[in-house]
């Protein structure tokens, strides 16, 4: 059928693959935005410079540590999130009962603090970081060539996600967290650190993101503005789900990235714009968002 309209077969689920790719990172990230929002109330605009964060570390632990890729996946996302927790702490916590735009200029401001530093420390022409041997080359499937490590991102992504999603919805913790956003004073009546539980969960949404920049490192180059070409698109993805939807972060951010595969196949000019021509169209028929609860 695609090849009558002119469309190879491999052309059209290498696109697709590629658009699965990036879902995968829109999914993770988005998720990480939206347990922030959420569960916190705070627009994090950090949130770009923590992904390109988790790439340095590990970029880091291996040429400085000669630590490789798979204990990379464990320490850079508790490296970061530690420094996101302290940015809390620090900063954050003193904005709680403020407005939101006080919170997005404050992460806004830190975003570029932290992409400069990294820009004069290392330039803008980028790095590399090589997939780990276990998961080099790839594997015929017959109607495309799937290399191994982008396969293992989808896979590792969609765990993640799915975990994530398992653990706030469906268990004692996830309550607890929801319920701290209901009524704090409620919740602390039952001995729980409302506070403590906050900055832990800051922290988390933090993590995420240094792990999608982590999975990120071996399949772009690291260089500090990795997070700022993506930060635009996520936000996006956020808004099309629903502001603070767990569920919403993690389908949209998948089912965009296949949009966006497609739109490259069929109508290459519009793929840079896909995703927000959607945002527009999703907001006029439903404010709050495809899975958003309105007010």
């Amino acid at each position: 059928m695609f090849e009558l309209l002119g469309i190879p077969p491999q052309a059209l689920f290498g696109q697709l693959l590629l658009g699965l790719i990036n879902g995968s990172f829109y999914a993770i990230l988005s998720l990480g935005l939206a347990i922030i929002f959420g569960l916190l109330n705070i627009i994090n605009f950090t949130h770009g410079a923590q992904y390109m964060m988790g790439a340095f570390v590990a970029w880091m632990l291996l040429n400085y540590a000669g630590i490789g890729y798979w204990w990379a996946l464990l320490l850079a996302p508790v490296i970061v999130g530690a420094m996101g927790i302290v940015i809390d702490r620090l900063f954050l916590a003193r904005l709680r009962d403020l407005d939101h735009l006080y919170g997005l200029l404050l992460t806004f401001g830190l975003a570029l603090i932290i992409q400069g530093l990294f820009r004069n420390q290392y330039g803008v022409s980028g790095l590399p970081y090589s997939i780990p041997p276990e998961l080099a080359g790839g594997r015929n499937l017959g109607f495309m060539f799937l290399p191994n490590y982008r396969g293992w991102v989808v896979v590792a992504s969609l765990a993640v996600c799915l975990a994530t999603w398992f653990v706030i919805e469906k268990t004692r913790l996830g309550a607890y967290l929801r319920a701290a956003t209901e009524n704090p004073t409620l919740v602390q009546a039952f001995g729980i650190n409302v506070p403590r539980l906050i900055t832990l969960t800051y922290g988390f949404g933090v993590g995420l993101a240094a792990l999608a920049g982590v999975l990120a490192a071996p399949i772009y180059s690291v260089n500090p503005n990795m997070g700022a070409d993506l930060i635009i698109v996520v936000f996006a993805v956020v808004v099309i789900g629903g502001m603070g939807s767990i569920l919403g972060s993690i389908v949209t951010g998948f089912g965009l990235g296949l949009i966006e595969g497609l739109t490259k196949v069929f109508y290459p000019e519009a793929a840079a714009t896909v995703i927000f021509v959607v945002m527009v169209v999703v907001l006029l028929v439903k404010p709050a968002g495809l899975f958003g609860r309105t007010a």
